[in-house]
This record gives C-alpha cells, sequence and structure tokens, in this order.
C-alpha cells in the first residue's frame, strides 16, 4: 500500500486493464471491477469496498466497468452504496438492468457513500451477515451468475446531510469541468476536492464507512467459511 501511494506512474486499473498491467510489469491500483475478478481467479468469495462505480453524472455513455463485473461474477460486495459523486438514478437502473442482486443491510435506504440515508429506496434487506452469505449459497445452487451487492451504510454518527454533501458535489463537479477533468481521474479529482471543500469530513466519513465495510465483509466471510 505504502508502494502504491508513493511511487510514480502508477496505473488505475478495471478488468479490462489487468493483463496490461501484468504483461507489462507495471505497478497498478485496482478498481473494484479488477479487485472483484483477482478475487474470483484467487478463490475469495467476499470482499468489501467503499462504494463501487458507475454513471458518472451528465456525461454520457461513462458507465464503470464496475458494473459489467458485478454482473457476471458470482461474490458479495460490500460497499456504502456507490459513491456519491455519481448519478445514482441511473446507476441503480443499470444495476437492474445487468441482473446484480442489491440488499439493504438493515437499512431499506440505498446509502450514498458519505450519507447513511438517500431518497433512493432498496426493495430487498437483510438483517444478518448469515442472510447475505446464504443469497449467495443459492445463487451458486441454482446456477445464476453475477454478484451480491450489500448496501452497507456508514454509521449514523459519521453521516454527512444529504444536502449538504450535494452543494458541495455541485461545487466538486463545476472545478472539474473547469479543469478540464474526465476519465479515470474524474473520480479521484472528484474525491479529493470533495475532502477540500468539506474541509476534511468527507474523508473522516470515507475512513469510518471503511472500517465499517471490512468489519461486515468478515463476518460475512466468516459465515460462508463456517457452512463450507
Amino acid at each position: 500500500i505504502r508502494k502504491l501511494g508513493t511511487a510514480s506512474n502508477v496505473l488505475k486499473v478495471g478488468t479490462a486493464e489487468i493483463a496490461y498491467a501484468t504483461a507489462m510489469k507495471r505497478d497498478a491500483a485496482t478498481t473494484v471491477s479488477a479487485t472483484m475478478a483477482i478475487s474470483r481467479i484467487s478463490g475469495i468469495s467476499v470482499f468489501a469496498t467503499g462504494g463501487i462505480g458507475g454513471v458518472h453524472r451528465d456525461i454520457d455513455w461513462d458507465v464503470s466497468q464496475d458494473i459489467i463485473e458485478l454482473s457476471r461474477t458470482r461474490m458479495i460486495v460490500v460497499s456504502a452504496g456507490v459513491k456519491s459523486i455519481l448519478d445514482v438514478p441511473k446507476t441503480l437502473e443499470f444495476l437492474e438492468t445487468f441482473g446484480v442482486t442489491i440488499v439493504g443491510y438493515r437499512t431499506d435506504s440505498f446509502p450514498l457513500f458519505h450519507c447513511s440515508k438517500s431518497p433512493y429506496k432498496i426493495n430487498l434487506t437483510i438483517s444478518t451477515p448469515e442472510e447475505a452469505a446464504q443469497i449467495l449459497k443459492e445463487k451458486e445452487r441454482l446456477g445464476i451468475e453475477g454478484g451480491v451487492l450489500v448496501a452497507n451504510p456508514i454509521p449514523e454518527e459519521d453521516s454527512m446531510d444529504f444536502d449538504e454533501l450535494r452543494t458541495l458535489i455541485e461545487s466538486a463537479l463545476k472545478s472539474a469541468e473547469t479543469n478540464g477533468i474526465s476519465g479515470k481521474a474524474l473520480t479521484p479529482y472528484l474525491l479529493g476536492r470533495l475532502a477540500e471543500l468539506s474541509s476534511g469530513k468527507t474523508l473522516d466519513a470515507n475512513i469510518s464507512l471503511l472500517i465499517n465495510n471490512a468489519a461486515l465483509g468478515g463476518r460475512i466471510a466468516a459465515s460462508l467459511g463456517a457452512e463450507q
């Protein structure tokens, strides 16, 4: 991790770029899609992340590889929803279209990364790690491909206000447009800008949700392991 954080010319790779990075012997940081692909190859069934990628706002056809990989790789991904900088309604529509199972962990409100609640509802909910594990086992038993996205809200005490965050995001998006930021550079730029605009509040929230997701992912993995 230290090397990736300090080295120069580190690639950001999705599933499509993994082979290039290994063939060229390049240092690379993996997106959710690449992490899923590598996990599948390694026999790992559960992993936790901050938030998945999706459809960017006001940009035609900028759709993350994360959605495609979730649609074809049978595993559990624990996340605090999707990154709040994205077009959430379009992202949810894409996830539904590609047959991704979305379950809310003790919530029926789709979390937005830094926010525990949003106006977007989740139809399927679970209340225990064991239930998440059972859903994955059933997909395997029935021969149904595709992942299970477990939407795990950030702890309420660390959640940001939805309206406050929306205002910050609009400002960050305008800054990105002014500076000509797009493509793979857009997400890290926006997250960095949000940290600046919020005086570090989004970064603190990010740390909290990562710890929370890792804890739930560990409990789900333990449940899967105990039943094998």
